[in-house]
């Protein structure tokens, strides 16, 4: 009996204890979670605890471009969870304006005639590449029932300005001649992208308006860059420093892209500044709440919709520049592909 009490009392004080424990983690995670300005989401406030706690950052201590590229690769495991199996994988090249670019087509499981979504990953126009957004273009594949086409698109400070613009559109024009031959309809092509991906998707799409180009059926921009100008909206100055994506990682990176200040305001470098965004594709434009680059991705949806173009965005709560690609930590990912599928399949209707 005395053994039955004795171990009675000892489970009841480690449950005290592990409750206690809870309670406090649970206050310690919460203190984080909140900000002047709203609160994070658990996950997002842990990486950003775990960055500022390991003084994380890719440009310290004057990193070349492949350290850059190599450090931000590094981490990916910790991100992403494993791959979603898709029909069929196929890796190739095409003839782009400075040599053959190197691409991946993600063809899902239809004996039909599939729409097409051309994919520029995103990275800063520094890092990144056909492995880093993976899992995106499998899952966009899979849920929107559509070829995927990723671009592995020349990157700075090798190649800047307008190097990454020209691969893009140039994948563009090569998938609306080819598509056909891996069972792709032609006239059903969209351009997707992430962050400087998503740039480039906007920039495309200005570029097939004054080129007359082949048929565009929509846009979809990611917490996409769309002005760098000035770095001066209201989210900049809440966001500079510690959510992830800093402003002093937004500059060395446009210093990289953009060597030139005189290009900043080209509207192919910041969409947000052409004159005209009238008879241009329907946008779709995803934001994430605590992300320097939100105020300008929403500025970019209001015009083109005040310019006549259909256009409309999402607002992500709690989450931060790149939540779409962290699968492991946010099911807000899969909601992301879930609401781009949604409006691929409106679209091409």
């Amino acid at each position: 009996g005395k053994q039955l009490m004795t171990a009675r009392k000892t489970g009841f004080v480690l449950l005290f204890v592990i409750t206690l424990l809870g309670i406090g983690v649970t206050v310690v995670l919460n203190s984080w979670r909140k900000t002047p300005y709203g609160t994070l989401h658990t996950n997002a406030a842990l990486v950003l605890k775990l960055i500022e706690f390991r003084q994380m950052d890719i440009f310290a201590n004057n990193a070349t471009p492949t350290q850059i590229r190599e450090a931000s690769a590094s981490g990916r495991s910790i991100l992403q969870k494993a791959l979603t199996p898709v029909h069929q994988i196929q890796n190739t090249t095409f003839p782009g304006p400075a040599g053959p670019v190197p691409i991946r087509l993600y063809i899902p499981d239809q004996r039909n005639e599939l729409p097409v979504v051309i994919y520029y990953h995103g990275g800063g126009w520094v890092i990144g590449s056909l492995d880093s957004h993976d899992n995106i273009c499998r899952s966009l594949a899979n849920k929107a029932s559509a070829i995927v086409v990723s671009v592995g698109y020349r990157l700075a400070p090798e190649n800047p300005f307008p190097a990454a613009i020209d691969d893009a559109y140039a994948a563009f024009i090569w998938v609306s001649k080819n598509i056909s031959t891996y069972n792709g309809n032609p006239d059903k092509i969209a351009v997707a992208g992430d962050s400087a991906g998503g740039n480039l998707a906007a920039a495309v799409s200005l570029m097939n308006r004054d080129r007359a180009g082949p048929g565009l059926s929509a846009q979809i921009l990611i917490y996409p860059a769309t002005d760098l100008s000035s770095l001066n909206t209201e989210s900049y100055h809440q966001f500079e420093d510690g959510y992830f994506l800093t402003k002093n990682y937004i500059e060395n990176f446009r210093s990289m892209y953009l060597p030139d200040p005189s290009d900043w305001k080209k509207e192919l470098a910041s969409p947000l500044l052409a004159n005209n965004l009238s008879e241009l594709p329907p946008a779709l434009v995803l934001t994430a709440e605590f992300d320097p680059l939100r105020d300008e991705g929403e500025a970019f949806a209001e015009k083109l919709k005040a310019s006549g173009t259909s256009a409309r965005f999402i607002r992500y709560k709690g989450m931060i520049h790149g939540f779409a690609g962290m699968d492991r930590l946010f099911d807000e990912s899969e909601d992301a592909i879930e609401d781009i599928a949604g409006f691929l399949k409106e679209v091409f209707r």
